[in-house]
């Protein structure tokens, strides 16, 4: 999970054009979001691979995906089976919201094991 949070993270950083697409309009300065949670990824990874850290980290992990359901449940509510990309359609869209619900659980399962 750590290696995870980190690596994915970075990929704020290196293909932050991506990630940027994920932040509903909205919510607006897609930008700054797509550093400031990439950089909490980090943040949190660093604290999840470190033992004495890990439990607290792991739920810091679960809160933080948690809160990206704000944007998994905005694609769904948006989601058009007309869309060129996959995961702004429908189905896609509820792919996106089932992964996250997998990641929320397995941080959550680390905090448990690690308690």
């Amino acid at each position: 999970m750590a290696i995870f949070l980190i690596v994915t993270g970075v990929a704020h950083f290196v293909v932050p054009g991506y990630f940027r697409t994920l932040v509903p309009a909205w919510l607006g300065r897609a930008g700054l979001l797509v550093a400031a949670t990439g950089a909490a990824e980090i943040v949190v990874g660093a604290l999840v691979l470190v033992p004495a850290s890990r439990s607290a980290g792991s739920w810091a992990a679960a809160a933080l995906i948690t809160g990206y359901l704000v944007s998994h449940v905005d694609a769904l509510w948006h989601a058009r089976a007309d869309r060129p990309r996959k995961l702004d359609r429908p189905l896609g869209a509820l792919a996106r919201l089932a992964v996250n619900g997998v990641y929320i659980a397995w941080a959550v399962a680390v905090a448990r094991y690690t308690a």
